[in-house]
């Protein structure tokens, strides 16, 4: 399966200072959106004067301020935080956290991130706790944990579903613990144990990849599919004619995004 080819601009935001500690989690409740809510995701740096449409949207957790984040909520937005939690991006400032054991190859389709060996939590906690910290800190309401799909490319370990599954059931408990709501990206051999874990769903290319059926278990328990399609697979006129009659019957929140996932975007009429 492919993780998002989005646009990933050297992102050096140093608005929060690095904090290690674990955070309290002693949080009982989080956000949990139903299906139908409308969805934006943009990964273009934006400011507090940005303006979307849709009532949920997907920013980047590192260069999103937390001025930002409580000017979306002023509008009425629920915000979630984008964040690599299977990749280390060297131009992130907390890329110092990961020991070299757990560091592994190359992102082919992107040169300054290396695949982790997410079978080794206990050394990857400091780093999570970090990026935690920070999205807390900043207010927002939920994680897009990306990278999920190592086991299905070539990370210099021997990760396996398996070690997806036990990896995805800590993020969650982080994420909720500490209030935060938390999606499944992509990765469509995770639903049917997961539709029930996460609080959502997003998918990027299924649609042009034949498995969108794969998601509708989230549907079935009232959460949402946010469905992504890209330009650069689609034309506006396939998205509308083909993708929105199909993704309304499935019940999916579907866009039409560029790839490099900047504001513009084309949602079903």
């Amino acid at each position: 399966m492919t993780t998002s080819l989005a646009c990933k601009k050297d992102k050096n935001d140093d608005t929060s200072a690095i904090n290690t500690s674990q955070p309290a989690g002693n949080k009982l409740s989080w956000w949990q959106p139903t299906t139908g809510v409308s969805f934006d995701w943009q990964l273009d740096d934006i400011n507090s004067t940005a303006n979307f449409s849709a009532d949920v949207v997907d920013v980047d957790a590192f260069t999103t301020s937390a001025e930002t984040v409580a000017a979306l909520h002023a509008k009425g937005k629920k915000v979630i935080a984008y964040l690599s939690v299977g990749t280390i991006e060297n131009d992130r400032n907390d890329a110092s956290l990961i020991p070299a054991e757990v560091i592994g190859k190359q992102y082919p389709e992107w040169p300054k991130e290396k695949w982790l060996d997410i079978r080794q939590i206990d050394k990857l906690k400091p780093w999570l706790n970090s990026r935690l910290n920070m999205i807390l800190k900043k207010g927002f309401d939920g994680i897009e944990p990306d990278n999920m799909d190592s086991y299905d490319n070539d990370p210099g370990f021997n990760i396996q579903i398996a070690d997806v599954k036990k990896y995805a059931d800590y993020l969650i408990s982080l994420a909720h613990s500490n209030g935060l709501s938390i999606g499944q990206k992509n990765v469509k051999e995770l639903t049917a144990d997961y539709a029930s874990k996460f609080d959502w769903a997003l998918t990027e290319d299924a649609f042009a990849q034949g498995w969108q059926d794969q998601f509708s278990g989230y549907i079935k328990l009232n959460k949402p599919v946010f469905a992504v399609e890209y330009s650069d697979k689609m034309s506006q006129s396939n998205f509308q004619t083909n993708v929105c009659p199909s993704a309304k019957q499935l019940k999916y929140t579907a866009i039409l995004k560029k790839r490099d996932l900047s504001q513009w975007v084309d949602r079903c009429n």
